[in-house]
């Protein structure tokens, strides 16, 4: 089974090695999708969870004992067309492809197979014309 969580870990938090004790206690493969950590800051972590239920069960519950919020990002890309430009800066910073130009028509095109919801793009349009329905 899959899941794709957001964690936010306190300051005191951000050395401890999360994914590495997932694996070897849990048996939990963890993707990371998106990282934001930095000393002396709160961190957040996107990660794609994968492994037996019980064991993500668990594993989440062990995260939560750190004082680590635990919260399901089962959310999706959307991208209001009436204040998209197509300038295509989110092109450039999308790791998977899943936002292009169309090459004769110069339009954005949005594959949603293909996002991960890493949600890099959402700080990079100027308009303001992506976000996630969280």
């Amino acid at each position: 089974m899959k899941k794709r969580v957001k964690l936010t870990f306190p300051k005191r938090s951000i050395h401890m090695p999360i994914t590495y004790r997932l694996a070897k206690d849990f048996n939990i493969a963890a993707n990371i999708i998106r990282a934001q950590v930095a000393p002396n800051q709160v961190g957040t972590l996107v990660v794609e969870l994968s492994g037996d239920i019980d064991q993500l069960n668990d594993g989440i519950d062990w995260l939560e004992a750190q004082d680590i919020q635990v919260s399901v990002a089962s959310g999706e890309i959307v991208i209001n067309e009436d204040l998209c430009v197509h300038c295509g800066l989110c092109t450039g910073v999308c790791p998977t492809r899943a936002l292009t130009l169309d090459p004769t028509s110069f339009k954005l095109v949005f594959n949603r197979s293909r996002c991960i919801v890493c949600e890099q793009c959402i700080p990079t349009c100027p308009v303001q014309a992506i976000s996630t329905n969280l």
